[in-house]
């Protein structure tokens, strides 16, 4: 069995992670979600909440796929992490070059740690590349429309945290 993880702190869970789940599971047989719980981000969505966003929104992508996808919170390193899921692959989107030079640095220490992990990049598709969860948040935080960038339950989400949109033009 073939086991990806695709690791991060999904908080909010966009469409570019969906994007790189998506393309992930046509590769594995299961695809572990590693949702890291970093206190220091200090997310905004609690882990149980963030699980559960990812529970719900791959389920029927599990369906279609044939791929098991599975959450999997973990607060140690990601080669460990790695290790206890049983992967065989780490999982890394890349929406930009400042991306590769931070994933560049993070693939060479993880195969010190443990050569016999690979770690595959998807580039983020041309329609993603500027999503992040970070500017997601800022701009539900300010009352802009987010339902663009993040699936329709997760956009719930952000306005039962914020409240409506702004609708000033």
């Amino acid at each position: 069995m073939r086991i990806g993880l695709y690791p991060g702190t999904f908080d909010p869970l966009t469409l570019g992670h969906m994007d790189i789940i998506a393309r992930a599971a046509a590769m594995v047989d299961r695809l572990v979600i590693g949702v890291a719980i970093n206190r220091d981000k200090g997310p905004l969505f609690s882990l149980d909440q963030r699980v559960a966003m990812i529970e719900a929104e791959c389920a029927a992508l599990g369906e279609r796929t044939g791929t098991e996808i599975v959450p999997h919170p973990f607060e140690n390193l990601l080669i460990d992490c790695a290790r206890d899921v049983g992967a065989q692959v780490i999982i890394r989107g890349l929406r930009a070059v400042a991306d590769f030079e931070y994933e560049f640095q993070m693939v060479g220490m993880n195969r010190a740690l443990d050569d016999s992990i690979e770690t595959v990049f998807l580039m983020a598709d041309a329609r993603r590349q500027a999503i992040a969860s970070r500017l997601v948040k800022e701009i539900a935080r300010l009352g802009g429309d987010v339902s663009k960038f993040v699936p329709a339950a997760v956009n719930a989400a952000l306005r039962d945290r914020f409240g409506p949109v702004n609708t000033r033009s």
